[in-house]
């Protein structure tokens, strides 16, 4: 049985239509216009015990109310889903003491306290024996180095330190499924470096299920083989990191290293697009089933001390995925 098993699962939302000025204003008090906004609609997906899943899609694809649904913090208009057996929105509590979910923009810590006081708490809320308590917490914090930081209110931590209290406080009752939403969102290239280092082992060893969504991609390429990419609602593609390259880009960089000191460098436009130049390298966007045919034809005419070929990057191709949805939606809407 699936750990997480989503059928069809769909949210919509009923949005009042404010108008401009101040009449509007007025007869608004008594005739409302609303619109129907689907927030998700009709995904389907199945997540296997121990799997790291990232889910992608632009602002507003429906990642975090997806990741909503499943934790129970809001109900949806249709479909259905259980998570480690259990109905997400009935909110039951052997349900509640099974998942924790972290959002990078919220605070579930208490702001004006020390992180070990909504420690504490925590382990009331609960119910977690005092030595598991003391094992796991003590395990957290030496993984995470944040000894030092016990003492102090959450106020004065800064937005990594903040982050690193959060999962602490998200991981100590042992949860089987954690659902992490841009738990690096702001976070400098060292702190992203080591929450990252830190959630790769503790899955690893614990062998949980995480359901991460974040717009960094190295957040994804250090942590996730598996991809799931949902725009407008909807999904677009489920599958691993090196499947979504393979069929999302649809080209390859080759950067050619010319011979030092050459006079001009040759005009490679026919060969296709020309990304950068900088004597005497030069790097071109040619389409993936043209890459062998144009090597042969460079490497003919013109010598060559050096030849790369390299996939596209992966913020190149997630935002392929999404101009392609885009581009479906508006057309369906035509």
């Amino acid at each position: 049985m699936p750990t997480i098993d989503v059928n069809n699962l769909t949210k919509t939302y009923r949005v009042y239509q404010k108008k401009e000025g101040l009449w509007q204003a007025i007869r608004g008090l008594g005739r409302r216009e609303y619109k129907q906004v689907q927030a998700v609609r009709s995904i389907s997906m199945q997540v296997q015990k121990g799997e790291f899943v990232a889910f992608l899609g632009p602002n507003g694809a429906g990642k975090t109310t997806t990741l909503k649904l499943l934790s129970g913090v809001i109900t949806p208009t249709d479909g259905n889903a259980t998570v480690l057996g259990h109905v997400p929105w009935k909110r039951e509590d052997a349900y509640r003491r099974r998942f924790a979910l972290v959002m990078g923009q919220k605070n579930q810590l208490w702001w004006d306290l020390p992180a070990q006081e909504s420690f504490r708490l925590l382990q009331k809320i609960y119910r977690v024996p005092e030595d598991q308590f003391d094992n796991t917490h003590n395990e957290l914090i030496d993984l995470l180095g944040v000894q030092k930081l016990l003492g102090q209110p959450v106020r004065e931590l800064s937005l990594g330190e903040r982050m690193k209290m959060e999962l602490i406080a998200a991981l100590l009752h042992r949860p089987e499924i954690l659902f992490l939403d841009e738990p690096t969102i702001g976070l400098d290239v060292v702190a992203q470096h080591n929450i990252q280092k830190f959630l790769k082992h503790y899955q690893q060893e614990r062998k949980i299920t995480i359901l991460l969504t974040s717009h960094y991609m190295k957040d994804i390429t250090a942590l996730c083989q598996r991809v799931v990419v949902i725009a407008n609602g909807q999904m677009h593609y489920d599958g691993s990191l090196s499947g979504i390259i393979d069929e999302f880009g649809g080209h390859k960089n080759l950067t050619l290293q010319f011979p030092e000191g050459v006079d001009s460098l040759p005009d490679l436009d026919k060969y296709g697009k020309v990304l950068e130049v900088q004597t005497p390298r030069i790097k071109l966007q040619v389409p993936r089933s043209e890459v062998g045919a144009v090597l042969a034809s460079i490497l003919s005419v013109h010598p060559v001390d050096d030849v790369s070929v390299e996939d596209p990057p992966l913020e190149d191709v997630i935002a392929n995925v999404f101009s392609t949805a885009s581009n479906k939606e508006e057309m369906a809407s035509t």
